[in-house]
């Protein structure tokens, strides 16, 4: 079974558009709003933001918000 990921979230928003793989998903995604004349050409990550978190830490977070 695949796994999935909610997109909404802040890792899920990350997986999908935070890789190099994913960079033209990116531009797509951003160019839907502006007018044609301000419309992105590139995308680069900055070396100063944070990356997508390892799934193993992800978990143990989720795991410790579903405790009762």
């Amino acid at each position: 079974m695949g796994r999935y990921f909610n997109p909404y979230t802040d890792f899920g928003f990350k997986k999908l558009f935070g890789e190099e793989a994913s960079k033209e998903l990116l531009i797509d995604f951003l160019n839907q709003l502006p007018p044609p004349r301000h419309q992105i050409a590139d995308a680069r990550h900055s070396p100063g933001t944070q990356g997508v978190p390892r799934y193993s830490l992800y978990k143990r977070q989720r795991r410790a918000l579903h405790r009762g």
